[in-house]
C-alpha cells in the first residue's frame, strides 16, 4: 500500500497542473544515478571483449551510462554485433535485428560477451 507521502495526489482533490509536473519531474530525478567508478582492468577487459566482437563478429551486450542532469544519469543497455569503431571520436557501433547505436567508449559500464 502506498504511503501519503509516496501518492501526495491521493489526499487532495485539486491539484495544479505545474504541481504534478513538479511532482512527476522529482519522481524522474530519483530515479537518476552517478557514474560508476571503473577499475583499469575492468576497461581493458571491455576493449578485449569490444575488439573481439568486431573481429570475431559474436553478440555482445553493452551497458552505458547516459548524463540527463550535472553528474547524473541513466543507464541503459543493448546487445548486438559491433559493426565498426571509430577511434577518432572514441565511440562504437552497436548493431542488433532492431536497431543500430553509437555509444561512447567512456560512457561504457559494463559489457558481457
Amino acid at each position: 500500500m502506498a504511503s501519503k507521502i509516496d501518492n501526495m495526489f491521493a489526499a487532495s482533490r485539486f491539484v495544479l497542473p505545474e504541481q504534478r509536473e513538479l511532482y512527476l519531474q522529482h519522481r524522474e530525478d530519483m530515479k537518476l544515478v552517478k557514474m560508476p567508478e571503473l577499475e583499469q582492468d575492468e576497461l581493458e577487459s571491455f576493449h578485449y571483449l569490444i575488439r573481439d566482437s568486431a573481429r570475431e563478429d559474436y553478440a555482445i551486450t553493452i551497458t552505458w551510462w547516459q548524463p540527463v542532469k550535472e553528474d547524473l544519469g541513466k543507464i541503459f543497455s543493448m546487445w548486438g554485433v559491433i559493426k565498426w569503431m571509430d577511434q577518432n571520436s572514441r565511440r562504437v557501433k552497436l548493431v542488433n535485428d532492431e536497431e543500430s547505436r553509437w555509444i561512447q567508449m567512456e560512457a561504457i559500464i559494463d559489457v558481457i560477451p
